[in-house]
């Protein structure tokens, strides 16, 4: 019983998901390889989020910091025509100068904000994204010169609402695709002629092993000691503000690596709405997944990846075949998104006013 109501929140999302596959009429084979894309595309960023949740700092809505970071580095890598696998590792390595600031801005907010870190990463991200909008929409081409008007929109001021990235498309995704065949026994035999895109997927596991090994150190035992009682840990001589402020840092580095991840597999970019929802979403995927705003692990994050994307495969066919129309299910799953985080907050809550009683 203990364990049900542990997780009863990924329980009723495998029903769900489960209920929404049988009325959608998918075959297993689109399903299960639409899955596959979505799963190795967006885990690297709910997993960004792991480590300011056990730093003590709950839910960071302020990837879209990191998201931001990732795709000015992208714009870098289409003016100067950086192609194939070298342009997609080129964008990683110029994205971590801009993540480094925005993270190392955001966690000395955070040091400001002790207790108040969500609220404050999501109007943060609103005000980073007016910011954003600026460069992109009036220094571009103004104060920032581009050599490629075809960039820019018909005024020579701002880029165009859609880059092309087919510089560096799936310049992971398609390195090594694995595609089982005639395998017969029968739990694995459903993954015949699944596509298997294998470097992308030993980059998460990479990820997730980093992560693990992390906090096996002594930076990471200060993560979980800050996270635990931030009095305590100061009293035990720990930089208290000094290692939050580094918890942001890798979320927001991994964040805009996660974003690049997401946008090779896409192909482009929309300049003025690809990171608006990064945020939202991987909050919404990891809370899916049995974390809380106080603990999370690289289990629920994959799970919670799993569950929230097969939703979002299902609900359209399924609300159609239900409802008569496929917008009923994209009104379910936004509803999801952000009603799970509003639970989430409101337990949070109610945890925290437990406490003090």
């Amino acid at each position: 019983m203990k364990i049900i109501q542990k997780n009863i929140v990924p329980i009723v999302f495998i029903i769900l998901c489960t209920i929404g596959f049988q009325y959608s009429g998918l075959s297993w084979m689109f399903f299960a390889n639409d899955l596959m894309t979505r799963l190795a595309r967006n885990s690297f960023l709910v997993i960004s989020l792991i480590i300011p949740v056990l730093a003590g700092m709950g839910l960071n809505f302020g990837i879209v910091l990191g998201a931001m970071a990732g795709q000015f580095a992208a714009f870098i890598t289409v003016v100067h025509n950086l192609t194939g696998i070298g342009g997609f590792f080129a964008a990683c390595a110029m994205s971590v100068p801009f993540a480094i600031l925005f993270g190392w801005l955001t966690g000395i907010l955070f040091n400001k904000a002790k207790g108040k870190e969500m609220i404050t990463g999501l109007i943060l991200g609103f005000f980073a994204n007016g910011i954003y909008q600026l460069i992109c929409l009036i220094f571009i081409g103004w104060l920032i010169p581009i050599s490629n008007k075809g960039l820019l929109l018909p005024s020579g001021v701002g880029f165009v609402n859609t880059l092309d990235l087919k510089i560096w498309q799936y310049a992971i995704d398609k390195f090594y695709v694995f595609r089982a065949r005639g395998i017969d026994i029968p739990v694995l035999k459903y993954l015949n002629n699944i596509n298997i895109p294998v470097l992308t997927l030993v980059i998460v596991a990479l990820l997730c092993i980093g992560v693990f090994l992390l906090f096996k150190t002594k930076l990471g035992q200060d993560f979980r000691a800050v996270g635990q009682n931030r009095h305590i840990a100061e009293i035990a001589g720990i930089k208290v503000d000094r290692v939050r402020i580094i918890a942001v840092v890798f979320s927001t580095v991994l964040a805009a690596w996660g974003q690049l991840i997401f946008l090779q597999n896409i192909g482009n970019v929309q300049v003025y709405g690809s990171h608006v929802q990064v945020g939202t979403f991987a909050v919404a995927a990891l809370l899916i997944g049995g974390a809380t705003v106080s603990k999370a692990t690289i289990g629920q994050a994959l799970l919670g990846t799993v569950l929230f994307h097969a939703l979002f495969i299902v609900s359209p066919l399924a609300g159609k075949n239900l409802m008569g129309s496929a917008q009923v299910g994209e009104y379910f799953r936004v509803f999801v998104a952000y009603g799970v985080i509003g639970i989430a907050l409101a337990l949070h809550a109610w945890q925290r006013l437990a406490k003090k009683k």
